[in-house]
C-alpha cells in the first residue's frame, strides 16, 4: 500500500511543486504534535518525492524526504532530509538550489588544468580557470563563466605546443550589437575579415597572430564599464582596445592611459576625444567630426565669401564642431556675423537669422531638428537666391520628403526650402578603383563583406557606413605592430613581452600608429597631431530635388577637385550679405549749362560796362563818380560771375585729385572778386560818410577836395587783408576731400544691392576758422554760396560749409558796416562821389538776397542741384544789380534823349521844361515816366519831379532806389 501511494504521489509530482526562492532557508515549520514535522516547500524549478503521507499533513520522526529537479537542471545542496525528534529537519542550514547545467565537456583541457570555482557540478554561477602545461600555450580566452541559460560565455581554450604554433597577440574589442548605433553589425564581420588576411599574410606579423576578443557594448557607457573590467582583468592580455561609439570610446581612452594601453576607435566623431592632453593613446580611423570644417572654409574662399552665420543645435557635439569652425573662419579671415543656438524649437533663432540679414548660414543638427529648422525657414523666407544653406551630409537622401507631425509645412513647402543647399559628407569608402594595402579594392570589398553578412540589406545592418573603416583599423593596427618588431628586437624586447606596465612597448606602438599612411579601402589613411583620421570629404548639392556630387576635398593634400556642375537660383554665387554700392552725387549737367550761360552773359555786361567806363572817362559825370573804383567793382562782378564755373564742375569733367585744386580755384576767384568788388563800393560809402555827416563841419568839408590815393589806398588794404588771409589758409590748412555717407536706398530694379549715396568735400582741418575770417565774394551771398559748395556733388564740390556764426567775421561785419554807411549817407549830396547813393542801393540789395537765399541753403543741403541753383542765381543776381545799378543809369544819362516833349506828353510837366531845369536827374527821370503805362506809374512821376523841384541837386538815385528794390525782390 505505502509502495502504491508513493507512485500516486510521484506522477502527481508536477502538482506538488510550489516554486518559491531559496526553498530551504524560507520554509516555516509548523510543529503540531512532539515528535512530528510539518512539510517543507520545495526548491524553485524542482519538487519533493515523499515516501508516505498521513492525512494530517504531519510526517513522523526519521520520516524522508528527496528533491527532485526539472529538465537540465541538478540539485546543488542537500538531496535528502530526514525529519528528526525534535521537529525540524537534517542541514536546514544548507540551502537546496536546482541550477541549470552547463556541459561538462568545458571542465577538461587537453595539456593543461581546469580549476572550478566553486568545485562541483557545472552549474550556473560557475567560473573555469584554464591554464596550460609547460611547453605549451592557452589559445583562447583563460577563464569561463556558466550562465543562467545553461551555457559557457567564451569558447573553450586550447593548449597548442610553443614549438609548432605561432605567437598570439590579443585585441580587445567592443562592437555595439545593439543600442542606438548598432554598428558592430557590419563592423565586425569587417575587423575579422581583416585579421583573417592579415594573419595569412607571410609579410606582416609572420611570427604573431592577431585575435579578437569582443563583446557587446551596446553603445552604452554603463556597460562598457563593466566589459572593460573583464577586458583588463581576465587573460589574456591585450595589446590594444578597439572601442566603438562616442561616448564607449571616451570612456575607454580616458582609462586606458592607466594601463599603457593604446586605444584605436573605428566609429567615433566626437570632436571631444581630439584632446591629446586628455586622451594621449587615443587613434581613430573615423574622422572628426570637424573635419567637416576645412571643406567648408575652402568653399568659403573658393565663392569669395567673409561673412557667414550659424545656426546649431545645443548638443556637445555640433558645439564642439562650431568651436572648431569658428576658430578656422578666423585665421582664414571670414568674419561669424551671427551665432544662434536652439534646443528643440529653432523658431526665434531663425528669425533672428533674417533679422541680421544672414545669407550663407551654416546648419548643425540631427535629422529631425533639421526638418524644423527648414520649416522655420520657408516660412521667414530665408531661401532662394540670395541664401545658401550649408548642412551635414549623412542624412537621408529623402529626409525633407519624410512626412513629420513636429511641423506644418507640406512636402511641397520643404522642397522648395531646401533646394541649392549644399553639403559636406566625410568619405568613408574610396571612390577610386585602386588596390591598397590589402589588395583589394573598395568594390570588392563590399561585395566579399555583403559575403560574410549572408546577403543581409545594408541599409537594415547598422555600421554598414562605417565598415571600411573598421576594416583599415585593424590594417592600420597590423602594419604598426609590424613596424615596431625590429626597434623592439634591437632593444631586446619582443611583443609577446607586452604588459600593462610596459612603457616601452606602448611609446613604440604610438610612433608607429602616429606615422602610418597606406592606402585603405576608405582611402589613404593618416592621422594628425590629434589622433584623427584625415580623410576626404564629398561635396553635394540638391539640385532639382535629389543631390548631385559637385566635388571632393583632400584636407591632407588641400586639393580640391571640382566638377563644376554647382547650380545656383540667381546668375552665380550669392553675395555674403547685401552688397552696398557706392553711387556719387552729380550736378545736373542742364542746370550747370543754363546757370553757366547766365554767369556768361553776366561777364559779357561786365566787359561791356567796364568798356563804357574807360571810354567816358573824361566825361565830368563819369569822372565825379570815381571811375577807377568803378571799374575794380566791375572786375570784382566778373571774377565772381566766373567762379560759377568752377562751382559747378564735379567728377564728370575732373579727377578725384585734381579736387583740391579746383577747390582752391574757386575760393581765390570768390575772394578777389569780393575784395574788389565789396571793397571798391565800401570805400566810397567810407569816404562820404567820413567826409559828409557832420552837420558843423558839412560845408567846410565840401570845399575840401578828396584825393583819389586814399580810395586806392583803402581799397588795397582790404584786397592785402583778403590775399594774405587767403594765403596763409592754402600754406597752413590747405583744402583736402572728404567724404559724406547718406541714407542707403533701394534700386528701382530688383536687385540685391542698395545704393549707398556719396558727396565729396573740399575741406580743412580748421574750416569755421577760417570761414570766419577769410574773404568770399560779398558776405551777403557767402552763406548760401558756401552751403551749396557744403553739399554739392560729391564729385568736388568744396566742402566751404559756413556756420551760422560766419555772418559775424570779418566779412559780415563789412557787409553790416556798409549797409550802416549807406544808410547814413542817403541824404548826402555831393559831386565827388555822386553814385554813392548808388553804391547804397547796391548793398541794399544783395543783404535782402543774403537773407533768403542763406536759409534756403541750409535747408536744402542734401540737395545738391537745388543748393547749387539757389547760391549760383544768388551771385549772377548779386552781379547783375550790381553792374546795373552802377552803370546803366550812366549809360542813359549819356544818351542826350530830348526830355522836353515826352515828358509834357506823358506826365504833364511842360512847365518844368520851361523853367530851363535841365540836371541829370531830371532828364533820367523824363525818360523813366515816358514809359508809364498805368495811373500808379503816373503818380510816381509825379512825386520824383517834386522831389527834384525841391532838390535838383540831388542824385537821380533819390527816385532810382525804389523801382530797383522792387526789381531785385522780383528775380528772387
Amino acid at each position: 500500500m505505502a509502495r502504491l501511494l508513493s507512485l500516486i504521489i510521484l506522477s502527481a509530482l508536477p502538482s506538488l511543486v510550489v516554486p518559491i526562492h531559496n526553498s530551504s532557508a524560507g520554509g516555516n515549520l509548523c510543529v503540531s504534535a512532539a515528535g512530528c514535522c510539518a512539510i517543507i516547500r520545495p526548491p524553485r524549478d524542482g519538487g519533493i518525492r515523499y515516501r508516505g503521507l498521513t492525512q494530517e499533513q504531519i510526517l513522523p520522526v526519521d520520516y524522508e524526504i528527496e528533491y527532485i529537479c526539472r529538465g537540465n537542471r541538478v540539485i546543488v545542496g542537500p538531496k535528502v532530509r530526514k525529519c528528526l525528534p525534535n521537529g525540524t529537519w537534517t542541514d536546514m542550514t544548507q540551502h537546496s538550489r536546482c541550477l541549470l547545467l552547463c556541459p561538462r565537456v568545458w571542465t577538461s583541457l587537453e595539456n593543461g588544468r581546469v580549476a572550478a570555482k566553486p568545485p562541483g557540478p557545472p552549474v550556473e554561477g560557475t567560473v573555469l580557470h584554464y591554464s596550460c602545461h609547460a611547453g605549451f600555450i592557452l589559445e583562447g580566452r583563460n577563464i569561463s563563466h556558466c550562465t543562467k541559460l545553461g551555457k559557457w560565455d567564451a569558447p573553450k581554450p586550447t593548449c597548442l605546443c610553443e614549438c609548432l604554433s605561432k605567437k598570439k597577440l590579443y585585441i580587445g574589442a567592443l562592437f555595439p550589437m545593439s543600442g542606438g548605433w548598432p554598428g558592430g553589425q557590419a563592423c565586425m564581420p569587417s575587423a575579422q575579415m581583416a585579421l583573417d588576411l592579415v594573419n595569412n599574410r607571410s609579410d606582416i606579423l609572420p611570427d604573431y597572430e592577431l585575435e579578437l576578443i569582443h563583446y557587446d557594448s551596446m553603445c552604452d557607457p554603463g556597460e562598457a564599464t563593466k566589459l572593460l573590467y573583464d577586458l583588463l582583468y581576465t587573460e589574456p592580455i591585450k595589446i590594444v582596445l578597439m572601442p566603438g561609439c562616442s561616448g564607449v570610446s571616451t570612456l575607454v581612452a580616458e582609462a586606458a592611459r592607466m594601463w599603457n594601453l593604446i586605444v584605436l576607435s573605428y566609429g567615433s566623431s566626437s570632436p571631444a576625444l581630439s584632446n591629446r592632453q586628455r586622451f594621449p593613446t587615443f587613434f581613430r580611423t573615423h574622422p572628426s567630426a570637424t573635419l567637416h570644417n576645412p571643406t567648408r572654409v575652402q568653399l568659403f574662399q573658393k565663392w569669395k565669401w567673409t561673412r557667414i552665420a550659424t545656426i546649431q543645435q545645443t548638443t556637445e557635439v555640433f558645439t564642439s564642431t562650431l568651436d572648431d569652425l569658428e576658430q578656422r573662419v578666423k585665421e582664414a579671415g571670414i568674419e561669424i556675423s551671427v551665432r544662434q543656438s536652439f534646443l528643440t524649437d529653432p523658431a526665434v533663432a531663425v528669425k533672428n537669422l533674417k533679422r541680421q540679414d544672414a545669407r550663407i548660414i551654416v546648419g548643425l543638427f540631427y535629422e529631425t531638428e533639421a526638418r524644423k529648422v527648414f520649416c522655420e525657414v520657408f516660412k521667414e523666407k530665408l531661401y532662394g537666391k540670395k541664401y545658401v544653406w550649408f548642412l551635414i551630409g549623412w542624412y537621408a537622401d529623402n529626409w525633407f520628403k519624410i512626412k513629420d507631425p513636429a511641423i506644418n509645412c507640406t512636402v511641397e513647402n520643404m522642397t522648395e526650402a531646401v533646394e541649392g543647399h549644399v553639403t559636406t559628407e566625410i568619405v568613408m569608402l574610396n571612390p577610386e578603383t585602386v588596390r591598397g594595402v590589402s589588395n583589394m579594392t573598395s568594390q570588392e570589398f563590399i561585395a566579399a563583406l555583403m559575403s560574410r553578412l549572408g546577403g543581409k540589406n545594408p541599409e537594415e545592418t547598422g555600421g554598414f557606413q562605417e565598415a571600411p573603416l573598421a576594416y583599415d583599423a585593424v590594417w592600420a593596427l597590423a602594419l604598426a605592430l609590424n613596424k615596431t618588431v625590429a626597434p623592439l628586437k634591437a632593444k631586446g624586447r619582443r611583443l609577446e613581452d607586452f604588459n600593462y606596465n610596459n612603457h616601452d612597448i606602448t611609446s613604440e606602438i604610438y610612433r608607429a600608429l602616429n606615422t602610418s599612411s597606406f592606402e585603405g579601402v576608405s582611402g589613404q589613411v593618416v592621422f594628425d597631431a590629434q589622433g584623427s583620421r584625415m580623410a576626404m570629404t564629398l561635396i553635394e548639392q540638391l539640385q532639382g530635388g535629389s543631390y548631385k556630387k559637385i566635388g571632393y576635398y583632400d584636407s591632407s593634400q588641400k586639393n580640391l577637385s571640382w566638377f563644376g556642375n554647382d547650380v545656383w537660383i540667381g546668375a552665380g554665387p550669392p553675395a555674403d550679405r547685401t552688397v552696398v554700392i557706392e553711387e556719387y552725387r552729380f550736378l545736373s549737367q542742364k542746370l550747370f549749362a543754363a546757370v553757366s550761360v547766365f554767369a556768361g552773359l553776366g561777364i559779357l555786361l561786365g566787359i561791356v560796362c567796364l568798356t563804357f567806363n574807360i571810354y567816358n572817362g573824361n566825361v565830368r559825370y563819369i569822372q565825379n563818380s570815381q571811375p577807377y573804383l568803378n571799374n575794380m567793382t566791375a572786375v570784382g562782378c566778373m571774377m565772381a560771375l566766373a567762379a560759377v564755373f568752377p562751382l559747378g564742375i564735379d567728377g564728370h569733367h575732373v579727377l578725384r585729385p585734381q579736387f583740391p585744386v579746383v577747390c582752391q580755384f574757386r575760393l581765390w576767384l570768390l575772394g578777389l572778386g569780393f575784395s574788389l568788388a565789396y571793397g571798391s563800393m565800401f570805400t566810397k560809402i567810407w569816404w562820404v560818410h567820413t567826409l559828409f555827416t557832420k552837420k558843423d563841419e558839412k560845408k567846410e568839408k565840401k570845399k575840401q577836395h578828396l584825393e583819389p590815393w586814399k580810395l586806392y589806398a583803402t581799397v588795397g588794404v582790404l584786397l592785402a587783408i583778403d590775399f594774405l588771409s587767403l594765403m596763409i589758409w592754402q600754406i597752413v590748412d590747405p583744402l583736402h576731400i572728404t567724404v559724406e555717407k547718406f541714407t542707403t536706398e533701394a534700386p528701382k530694379e530688383d536687385l540685391d544691392v542698395l545704393i549707398q549715396p556719396l558727396l565729396e568735400h573740399c575741406s580743412s582741418e580748421k574750416m569755421n576758422t577760417w570761414l570766419g575770417i577769410c574773404p568770399l565774394f560779398f558776405v551777403s551771398q557767402s552763406a548760401s554760396l558756401l552751403r551749396f559748395v557744403t553739399l554739392s556733388s560729391a564729385s568736388s564740390h568744396c566742402s566751404l560749409s559756413l556756420p551760422l556764426g560766419v555772418v559775424y567775421g570779418y566779412k559780415g561785419l563789412l557787409l553790416l558796416l556798409g549797409i550802416f554807411l549807406a544808410y547814413e549817407t542817403k541824404s548826402v549830396s555831393t559831386e565827388k562821389i555822386n553814385d554813392h547813393r548808388a553804391v547804397g542801393m547796391a548793398i541794399y540789395n544783395v543783404a535782402v538776397l543774403c537773407l533768403i537765399t542763406a536759409p534756403v541753403t541750409m535747408i536744402l543741403s542734401s540737395q545738391q542741384d537745388a543748393s547749387f541753383a539757389f547760391a549760383s542765381l544768388a551771385i549772377v543776381f548779386s552781379a547783375y544789380i550790381t553792374l546795373v545799378v552802377l552803370f546803366v543809369p550812366k549809360v542813359i544819362q549819356r544818351s542826350n534823349v530830348s526830355l522836353s516833349a515826352r515828358l509834357g506828353t506823358k506826365c504833364g510837366v511842360s512847365s518844368l521844361v520851361a523853367s530851363g531845369r535841365r540836371t541829370g536827374s531830371f532828364r533820367y527821370a523824363h525818360y523813366y515816366c515816358q514809359t508809364c503805362t498805368s495811373t500808379f506809374c503816373t503818380v510816381k512821376c509825379q512825386f520824383t519831379f517834386k522831389l527834384i523841384l525841391e532838390s535838383d541837386d540831388k542824385s537821380f538815385m533819390d527816385i532810382y532806389s525804389v523801382p530797383f528794390t522792387f526789381m531785385s525782390l522780383f528775380l528772387i
